[in-house]
């Protein structure tokens, strides 16, 4: 197999997943008064945006027709 069919398949996998799967993400938020520090850590689940996942899908299409067309001649 061509790098670029590899490649494809991954991006297309991704893209298909930004769409259905929420990225984990934590934030870190600490305030200091004197000599105290108080520190708060918020975790959320966000998805990536649309258009992400529409920029993923169309790259592993475009580079597993370049592959294949390349693997043809």
């Amino acid at each position: 197999m061509r790098l670029s069919l590899i490649i494809g398949v991954v991006l297309l996998i991704l893209g298909v997943l930004s769409f259905f799967v929420p990225v984990p993400v934590s934030h870190s938020h600490s305030a200091k008064v004197g000599d105290t520090t108080i520190g708060i850590t918020t975790h959320d689940s966000e998805k990536l945006p649309p258009a992400a996942g529409v920029v993923l899908c169309g790259a592993g299409v475009i580079l597993l027709i370049a592959g294949t067309r390349r693997a043809t001649t």
